[in-house]
This record gives structure tokens, C-alpha cells and sequence, in this order.
């Protein structure tokens, strides 16, 4: 692997636990479907995009891009938008106040609108439609079918494809999240380079080496997220120390959750920022019950903006401030293994478009090896459409706040 990335935990796992983690992943990797997020030339029309888009990526006045999505619709991207030249507001649900701030900061002259749904039912999407349809923005859909596809049809705005694909996974390579990234002037074609690049080392499982020797970081992941399952640990704390990584880290937190956790297995990702979660979460990891939660934290050596900071502590004076988050980082890091706490760290050179291209490929192969070690299905979500239902079921009755907990009440006394 190149040296963007870095991958340091312990208790470090030996030769023989790496081969016993690949020979599990081959002898299940026939119960499932090939990974088809490391194709990252087939599912994404570069031309056509270039051909629809280019309007929108060189228009002056566009500074603003709208996009409704949420969960695999809109994680990708935020891993990418701190590249972007243009303002990327991820608007996720109907939240009011993300709702009021992105109104207050944008208008129908300087803003393009994109709804993403695959299946066009998304709630969290067909929402807030109306909101920006009123006060005429423009529109750009991503979509293949359902009512958010028939309600842009009937605007008259352009649609480009959403392939039926496993959302989380497919943001990299299509669309999703190709589309508004290229809008907003990053280069996706280096993007899909570096990933191709990164995904022909970390799907090689043919050689075996330690963090020493030559290594796959992508199995060492893997199989150091199953021996910590295998001891009982379900829940990967993840401690971003920059807030551009925050994107990689909640697509950590989608993939590894809504991917393993089904069939009574899996582990749950959590995150909280860094460093202020060593304010807030640290004494529980240090001192509080072990053996059930694990953190990862991440880091980067170089940063977007920095600064040299003039201080009257002459330890502190002269040093960036990234470096002071550095060394907590590390600090955070020591302590946690000196309390034997099972603990990693990922980090980065810098956080420019191929450290970001490397972490997702990164994330989505260790997601997918840990899976199907597990034996379970890495692309699907059956259980998320029961709260949909519900959901749906109730908005169409327009049934009340007391209807809606004497509905629970009846739910509870039958099942708990």
C-alpha cells in the first residue's frame, strides 16, 4: 500500500491468526454475492455525466449545491466535500434547522438542487422537495422510478440513473456520489483511479505479512474487527481527530453496522468527534465495564488549514495545531493500551482526494472480508423497512402523537 495510510492496533495479530482469518474468508465467500463496489468503471458513465453536468459544474453563479439524500445516498459525498469548490449543503431529512440554515444561505439564483433515491419512495427525501420546488430552484434528480421520479418527470427536470445497487457501497462508483462531486469541480476521474488502485491491493489475500512486513491492511482490519467480536466486543467506538474525517468515519459507521448486524450477529460503529469525546467518553473506555466496546481512533498528519500557534506555554509555542491534536491522539492512544483496552488507529498523510479515495476503499473491503467471515449477507438491510412501514402507515392514517404511543403501548405488552 502507498504511504497515505497508516494502520496500527493492538494486541497486534500474528502470522497465523491473519491465515486463519483469510482461510475463514474463503471458505465462506461462495454463500455471497462478489463485491461489486471495486469495479469502479462499469456502473458510472463519466461522458454522460460530463455531457448533463457541465453546465452546472462551470456555471459562476452556482455556488450552492443541494443534496437531499440520506444513509448510502449522501455518505460518500460527505466524505468528499471538503474538496469541493462549491458549497455542498447534505441535507439528510426534514430536520427544521438544518432546513432553515441551508434556505437562509442559498436562493433559486446560486443553488442547484439534486434529490437522490434509488426507489423514490425515501421519506427523508420526498419531504423537502416542495420546500425548494416553491421557491424555484433548479433540479437535478437522481433517480430510476417511484414518485420522487414521476414528480421530476413532471417538473421537467433532467434525471441521470441510480443503478439497483447496495446504496452504501455504491456511492463511490456511480452517481450518487459522482455526480455532485463532479458538479462541484472535484476530479472524480482521479478519484476512480485512486480507488481501482487501492482496491487491487486490499482485495489481494495472497500474501500475509505484518504491520513489519508486507501487509494487507484491509484482512488486518478485518480480521482484527473479528477476534474482537469473536471475544465478545460489539460496539467499534470511532474517535475522528479532524473533522474531515468525519465523512470516512460515518460511512465506517454505516457499513459496519447495517452490514454485519443481521442474523443475531455483527458489531454496532459509533462515533463521537475527537478530541472532545476524551472529555466526554474517555473515562468509560479507560475505567468503566471492558470487554464490550472498542475504539478506533483517526488522524491525520497533514491538514486543509493549519496554523503556528503563539503561545505563552513554551511546550506549546511553535507548533501547528494539528500537532497538539496529534499528540492527544497519541496520548489518548497509549492510555487506552496501558488500561488493556483492545485499540487501533488509522490514519492519514494529508486528507486530499487519494488519502479520502484510499480510507473508503479501505473501509468497504474490511466491511465486506468481516461480513462474510461472519456469514452474513454485507449488501443488504432487510430489517430497516419495518420502521418504514410503520412509519408510512401511520403519515397516511394521520394518526396522532397519543395514537402513535398507544400503538407502542399495544406493541410492547405483545412482544416485551
Amino acid at each position: 500500500m502507498s504511504q497515505n495510510i497508516n494502520f496500527e492496533y493492538y494486541p497486534q495479530l500474528t502470522i497465523k491468526e491473519l491465515s486463519d482469518a483469510r482461510d475463514l474468508f474463503l471458505k465462506n465467500k461462495a454463500n455471497w454475492d462478489e463485491p461489486f463496489f471495486t469495479n469502479t468503471s462499469d456502473y458510472v458513465n463519466l461522458n454522460e455525466i460530463k455531457e448533463v453536468c457541465e453546465i452546472y459544474r462551470k456555471h459562476e453563479d452556482i455556488k450552492n449545491v443541494i443534496v437531499l439524500g440520506t444513509g448510502g445516498s449522501i455518505q460518500t459525498l460527505k466524505c468528499l466535500k471538503h474538496l469541493s469548490k462549491k458549497k455542498i449543503f447534505p441535507i439528510t431529512s426534514s430536520r427544521p434547522k438544518e432546513l432553515k440554515d441551508c434556505l437562509k444561505k442559498s436562493s433559486e439564483r446560486n443553488s442547484l438542487v439534486i434529490p437522490i433515491s434509488r426507489g423514490g419512495k425515501t421519506l427523508d427525501v420526498n419531504s423537502t422537495i416542495g420546500l425548494f420546488q416553491q421557491e424555484n430552484f433548479p433540479f437535478l434528480g437522481l433517480a430510476s422510478r417511484g414518485p420522487m421520479y414521476d414528480l421530476l418527470k413532471e417538473m421537467g427536470a433532467p434525471i441521470l440513473d441510480v443503478p439497483d445497487l447496495s446504496g452504501r457501497f455504491a456511492g463511490s462508483i456511480t452517481n450518487v456520489g459522482i455526480v455532485p462531486a463532479y458538479i462541484g469541480g472535484i476530479d472524480v476521474e482521479s478519484f476512480l483511479n485512486y480507488l481501482r488502485d487501492a482496491y487491487s491491493i486490499f482485495t489481494n489475500l495472497g500474501n500475509i505479512g505484518t504491520q513489519s512486513q508486507n501487509h494487507n491492511y484491509a484482512l488486518e482490519l478485518s480480521a482484527y474487527l473479528y477476534g474482537l467480536y469473536t471475544k465478545g466486543f460489539r460496539n467499534i467506538f470511532s474517535m475522528p481527530y479532524s473533522s474531515y474525517l468525519e465523512g470516512v468515519t460515518g460511512l465506517f459507521v454505516q457499513e459496519i453496522s447495517e452490514s454485519s448486524g443481521k442474523d443475531g450477529k455483527g458489531l454496532i460503529g459509533t462515533f463521537q468527534s475527537a478530541p472532545l469525546c476524551q472529555h466526554s467518553i474517555l473515562e468509560f473506555l479507560l475505567g468503566g465495564s471492558k470487554g464490550f466496546v472498542s475504539p478506533i481512533l483517526w488522524t491525520t498528519d497533514e491538514t486543509k488549514y493549519d496554523y503556528i500557534l503563539n503561545s505563552n506555554f513554551e511546550y506549546i509555542n511553535g507548533k501547528s495545531a494539528n500537532d497538539i491534536i496529534n499528540f492527544q491522539a497519541d496520548a489518548t492512544f497509549q492510555a487506552l493500551v496501558e488500561k488493556k483496552v483492545p485499540s487501533a488507529k488509522i490514519s492519514v498523510r494529508d486528507i486530499d482526494l487519494k488519502s479520502i479515495a484510499e480510507l473508503i476503499a479501505l473501509i468497504q473491503t474490511s466491511v465486506y472480508i468481516f461480513c462474510v467471515m461472519l456469514d452474513v449477507n454485507w449488501a443488504d438491510n432487510p430489517s430497516v423497512n419495518i420502521g418504514k412501514e410503520i412509519c408510512n402507515t401511520a403519515l397516511k392514517a394521520n394518526k396522532s402523537k397519543e395514537e402513535r404511543i398507544q400503538d407502542r403501548k399495544n406493541v410492547a405488552r405483545e412482544n416485551l
